[in-house]
């Protein structure tokens, strides 16, 4: 029988509290000096990352980052809206605002994955709205013209066609970043950078987007 554990409220995740123990028993010792210093000296990452929420390709994970080196941004299929200074949310916006005008990132990367369920709602015609708001099926809006291009791709296989869409859905993206006046004048002048990425969860292979192109290729390669 599972002990109660003390002065922690009922029905905490106890993975989480055990995951917390084993950060403050054996990661924070050795990472003290590291912890005070970003407290002190503040957060100033280099990179921004655009991801999804998909708890199978977290990019603290996949590239091995520690804490302070990578500002991180997720949301349902790693979109980037267009700028639209209106409407009153804009949680995508105000992260890349706060990245390029306060923190002053010198990249940028957006990374799809394999997989994603955001997109395979989007390439779904006949999908229905997991409650009445609908906030993903309006979400994935962004994407609905291609999503319909890509659907009618008779001679793809479903696999295919998803495939496809997580990527052009990264080109698409970093399109709609230049159209952020502060990206795009940061860009123009060589200060920031934009790159795509897409990781593969089944093999746990990073594939790289040739900016001049929007060709992905297996960064294993270029390892080799």
């Amino acid at each position: 029988m599972t002990q109660k554990r003390p002065d922690v409220p009922a029905g905490f995740p106890a993975a989480l509290l055990d995951g917390y123990s084993r950060f403050r028993n054996d990661v924070m010792p050795q990472a003290r000096a590291q912890y005070l210093d970003l407290a002190k000296a503040g957060q100033k990452p280099e990179v921004m990352m655009i991801a999804c929420c998909d708890s199978r390709a977290a990019p603290e994970t996949i590239f091995s980052t520690a804490p302070g080196e990578m500002f991180v941004a997720r949301n349902v299929a790693n979109l980037v809206p267009p700028y639209k200074p209106t409407g009153e949310y804009h949680s995508a916006s105000a992260a890349l605002e706060f990245a390029v005008q306060e923190l002053k990132v010198k990249h940028i990367v957006v990374l799809g994955h394999g997989r994603c369920g955001g997109i395979k709602a989007a390439l779904d015609p006949d999908i229905k709205p997991l409650s009445p708001g609908d906030f993903i099926g309006k979400w994935l809006e962004m994407l609905g013209p291609v999503s319909e291009e890509v659907g009618h791709y008779a001679h793809l296989t479903q696999g295919e066609r998803q495939t496809m869409l997580e990527r052009i859905s990264v080109r698409r993206s970093i399109e709609n970043l230049k159209t952020f006046p502060c990206v795009s004048i940061l860009h123009d002048k060589g200060r920031l950078q934009l790159h795509g990425a897409w990781f593969d969860i089944a093999k746990g292979e990073l594939w790289i987007m040739d900016p001049e192109t929007g060709d992905f290729e297996p960064l294993e390669e270029a390892l080799a």
